[in-house]
């Protein structure tokens, strides 16, 4: 089943990854993009942690796809977190 949209939390420069959440039934699920994910699929590299905002809304839709196929996968436990990372995109 398919993740829906939900809300930006931001860059964390401490883990080099862009964090949002997504709902699955109502049920807010956490996700995170590695920052080389994201400049993977944007064909860049080393981009400033003060764009990752601009290039996370670029990039919205296939990261949120991404994150609902890897959550569709993934065993099902309160606090999971789905973490994107370059190894995922070459699906």
């Amino acid at each position: 089943m398919p993740l829906a949209r939900d809300k930006i939390i931001g860059h964390d420069l401490e883990r080099l990854a862009f964090r949002f959440t997504m709902t699955n039934d109502g049920a807010v699920v956490h996700c995170q993009i590695s920052d080389a994910a994201m400049d993977e699929l944007a064909g860049m590299q080393g981009t400033e942690s003060s764009a990752r905002q601009a290039q996370f809304m670029s990039l919205r839709e296939t990261i949120e796809r991404v994150a609902s196929d890897l959550y569709d996968e993934a065993p099902r436990f309160k606090g999971y977190v789905v973490r994107i990372f370059t190894r995922h995109l070459g699906r």
